[in-house]
């Protein structure tokens, strides 16, 4: 969906969720802006039991003159409600009768969207996809500095002060935009009241460690969800702790914050798998974060319940019993209701357990796999695209490289190229590596990706778009072997050439090493696997 989309309507009314955060005040307050700049007259307003009353966010309303009004009882019915930073029906929203309804959002994606909706669940905040979307239709935020400090200080707070940020699109509105430094810094002081401290305190002093794990849980009434940074930064001091995940649960949502200082847990994987089919997570490798839906941990845990019963059912009913008489027949087809109490305690302390035991781990450099069970395979002529750093910038320039798996800082030097991958994945390449393994042709690369990788010159900030200078290089087909095989377990690799970074392998990904090379072992993704290699006959064992 575009803004521009919404153009056709007239009375429209924007509605963030009930108590209101910093990200839901910024993203309406730029769709207000949008709306405004083409002629319109919207409102925008938040409903619910509770008027804002937090310093930080009264601060923000006032010195960004952001127009929302508490509109508690609210009878009139639009032409166009747009719902932004929540979804329409959910709980933490109240429900606004419209005659169109719209979604703009970044949390996980509900079961029920209207036509007009654009939910990116992987963005950090609802600020960065509005400022996107009013990118595409050529508006620059920062024509309006009061905007632009909003839209930063939405994604400042919904990451935990940028230490959650994962997506490169996040990363990009970080960089473009102009702010007002010292109102971040005014609202960023203002964040936490003398009760909230209190709050902090008690909840650190109820922790929960687990030794066998060296990981800690600390579990706090409902809160900013900035103060479980605090908490979980704080604990991350402890010397034997490794991992931490501070939480509380609210009726709206469940928010929890991961840290960790062990190369063996990445904080943005644990928090992906925490929320895993219940709610959204993501950040660094040290610094993450995420939420989970009471509606559907509820929907998960009645799943569970229902197969458990229906086990047990199916077992009593299996064994036939002397006393059973005609009374009784039948009764094991009977069920009882299954009662749910939703619990975040519970789920949050299973699946700590289930991750610190599904992994086996494998440090490649001091590893020999054995290759008996395992079949040999060589690559398939496969195009991929490079770019010749120095037709981008000049050699002699440090430039950064933005990727979905982050930023990569390169020297450019006259023989240093980049590589693109199937998946848009980049890394850096020297020529002689690139000649040896690939052919390179005149042929322009064209490939389109969920992000578009770019490259910034850090001294000077000039931004270029990667594509443009790629060209086509081919991997000539048979030119390396390798001993392959399905995964039936979850691994954790760290390979030869990095040992403080993992690869991790699920079940239907393939483990892989070198024939020439026993310590060259590494996880290749199972849907990309027949796209690159192919059966290699007669195959050889390691001596």
């Amino acid at each position: 969906m575009h803004l521009s989309e919404l153009l056709r309507f007239d009375d429209i009314v924007i509605q963030c969720h009930d108590n209101p955060d910093a990200d839901a005040l910024a993203s309406g307050f730029a769709l207000y802006k949008y709306f405004t700049i083409n002629g319109k007259q919207p409102a925008f307003i938040y409903r619910g039991l509770h008027q804002v009353q937090k310093s930080n966010l009264l601060i923000m309303i006032n010195e960004l003159n952001i127009p929302v009004t508490y509109e508690p009882e609210f009878d009139r019915v639009p032409e166009l409600l747009i719902n932004c930073d929540c979804q329409y029906g959910q709980k933490n929203v109240t429900k606004t009768k419209a005659q169109t309804i719209a979604v703009i959002d970044h949390h996980e994606k509900g079961d029920d969207l209207p036509e007009l909706a654009e939910v990116r669940s992987g963005i950090g905040s609802c600020a960065t996809v509005v400022w996107d979307m009013l990118r595409y239709e050529g508006i620059d935020a920062n024509d309006d500095k009061d905007l632009s400090t909003a839209l930063y200080y939405g994604l400042y707070t919904d990451t935990n002060r940028l230490s959650e940020v994962s997506h490169p699109l996040d990363r990009d509105m970080i960089d473009s935009l102009n702010i007002a430094k010292s109102l971040i810094t005014r609202m960023s002081n203002s964040n936490i009241s003398l009760e909230e401290l209190e709050l902090t305190g008690k909840a650190i002093v109820n922790y929960k460690y687990h030794e066998d794990g060296r990981y800690l849980t600390i579990k706090t009434e409902p809160c900013d969800p900035n103060i479980l940074g605090v908490i979980s930064d704080f604990a991350m001091e402890t010397v034997e702790v490794d991992v931490c995940v501070a939480y509380y649960s609210g009726p709206d949502e469940i928010k929890f914050s991961v840290r960790s200082c062990t190369k063996e847990v990445h904080a943005n994987e644990l928090a992906e798998f925490l929320a895993k089919g219940i709610g959204g997570g993501g950040g660094h490798t040290l610094k993450a974060g995420g939420t989970i839906r009471p509606e559907k941990l509820e929907a998960l845990l009645r799943k569970e319940a229902e197969e458990e019963a229906a086990k047990q059912q199916a077992q009593a009913c299996a064994k036939p019993s002397p006393f059973k008489n005609k009374m009784q027949e039948g009764s094991c087809d009977d069920s009882d209701d299954i009662r749910i109490t939703v619990s975040a305690d519970d789920i949050i302390e299973r699946r700590l357990a289930e991750y610190h035991a599904k992994y086996e781990v494998i440090y490649a450099k001091d590893t020999t796999l054995d290759t008996s069970s395992m079949r040999t395979y060589t690559k398939k002529e496969v195009h991929l695209g490079t770019v010749k750093l120095d037709d981008v910038f000049p050699a002699g320039s440090t430039v950064e490289i933005r990727t979905l798996e982050g930023d990569v800082d390169v020297l450019i030097a006259e023989d240093t190229y980049l590589m693109i991958g199937i998946e848009g994945e980049i890394y850096p390449i020297d020529k002689a590596k690139l000649m040896s393994s690939y052919d390179i042709t005149g042929f322009t690369y064209k490939r389109e990706y969920e992000y578009e990788p770019y490259i910034k010159d850090i001294s000077t900030g000039e931004t270029k778009k990667v594509m443009p200078y790629a060209k086509t290089v081919i991997s000539p087909p048979g030119t390396s072997r390798i001993f392959a095989k399905v995964l039936d377990h979850d691994v954790k690799v760290f390979t030869a050439w990095d040992e403080d970074k993992y690869y991790s392998g699920a079940p239907g990904d393939y483990i892989a090493v070198r024939e020439d090379d026993p310590h060259d072992i590494y996880v290749i993704s199972g849907k990309l696997f027949d796209e690159l290699y192919k059966d290699s006959p007669n195959k050889l064992a390691f001596l």
